[in-house]
């Protein structure tokens, strides 16, 4: 669709070469999941000369095995609390909900973007250069921000060939509105024909027009408050809420029915609390029961947010390959320790597989 569309306005060449746009449609690193490319990006890469070049192969064999960490030792661990929560969701209440949903947050993030870090360091062994897909996008402060750092080559696209064509921000306020709930609803419709599908498109929908109704509202409060001469409180205030309001629509996307879904959002509002007060008292959640991976699946997304802090301070490629050739290889054995390891017998497969 994106080379019919780009060729049909003007913006790209129609492809004489059979081979060549076979290659560009049929390009397997990214063929399954993405990052979605447009014909502007690959089509002129695949009539160019690669040579060998062993610092770039070495960055893309890194960026791969990053990848299959964050599938098989992050995503796939919290895979296993997800599922026997989220499975069998009236087993459980309160507290074992909020965990459930921060661990499939992570989960599908690692799953999602480990698989385009091994398209993206599949296709640079190649030489070849695919967009970036992810930017830690659970360091957001508002659903706008999220949808720029999530997905997206797939965000990009529902913006340049849906969004704009329906008149995007250009038009009447109403219309403006209506033009950004259609674009999140059909992009839930995208995922699959089932209502929390829909539901969760249509949630995000609602996040981002709620945001601009109350903008002044808000700004007001914040000037009220002063809470913007506190820069550091400021940010972390609304990365929370903005995660907060992620979680509750990864609830709609991951339940198995609107049903489920609406009885984990009521258990976990109202009997939250309630749990908190019984581990003080060393009553323990049914979800430490139910599994032993709870404390592992933690401190695997407490090592994840540190890669991530690290990430937005410096480049953490760059920074190894200047490290003496003996730390730099004690680097990749511990790594590749560490992904043995701790991987898992799931052999799950990737979540977007299915869509």
């Amino acid at each position: 669709m994106s080379y019919t569309i780009e060729v049909y306005r003007g913006n790209q060449k129609a492809e004489r070469n059979f081979g060549i746009y076979s290659l560009y449609v049929m390009f397997y690193p990214q063929l399954v999941a993405g990052p979605i490319e447009r014909p502007q990006n690959l089509l002129y890469q695949f009539r160019k000369k690669h040579d060998f070049n062993y610092q770039r192969i070495a960055d893309g064999l890194k960026l791969m095995a990053w990848g299959l960490f964050k599938k098989v030792v992050i995503a796939d661990r919290l895979s296993i609390v997800v599922n026997k929560v989220y499975d069998n969701p009236h087993k459980f209440h309160g507290l074992s909900f909020v965990i459930a949903t921060i661990f499939f947050a992570f989960q599908i993030f690692c799953d999602f973007s480990g698989y385009t870090d091994i398209a993206i360091g599949a296709a640079n062994v190649m030489g070849f250069k695919l967009m970036k897909n992810f930017n830690r996008p659970y360091h957001s402060k508002s659903i706008s921000e999220f949808w720029t750092r999530w997905h997206i080559s797939l965000s990009t696209w529902f913006k340049d060939y849906l969004y704009i064509p329906l008149g995007g921000s250009r038009v009447s306020v109403p219309r403006w509105y209506f033009n950004l709930f259609i674009v999140f609803l059909i992009s839930g419709l995208w995922h699959g024909a089932n209502w929390t599908y829909i539901l969760w498109g249509a949630l995000n929908g609602f996040y981002l027009i709620f945001a601009l109704v109350t903008q002044k509202v808000r700004n007001k409060i914040v000037a009220f408050t002063g809470i913007a001469k506190l820069p550091a409180v400021y940010s972390a205030i609304q990365i929370f809420t903005t995660f907060f309001l992620i979680l509750i629509a990864w609830v709609f996307f991951r339940a198995r029915k609107i049903h489920d879904a609406l009885y984990i959002i009521k258990s976990a509002f109202t009997q939250t609390y309630t749990d908190l007060i019984n581990l003080l008292h060393h009553k323990p959640l049914e979800i430490t029961t139910a599994s032993h991976d709870l404390e592992k699946g933690i401190i695997v997304i407490l090592f994840l947010e540190l890669i991530h802090i690290l990430q937005g301070k410096m480049n953490i490629k760059d920074f190894i390959n200047s490290q003496p050739k003996y730390l730099r290889w004690g680097i990749y054995y511990l790594f590749i320790f560490l992904l043995l390891l701790g991987s898992t017998a799931t052999n799950s497969q990737f979540i977007y597989f299915q869509f």
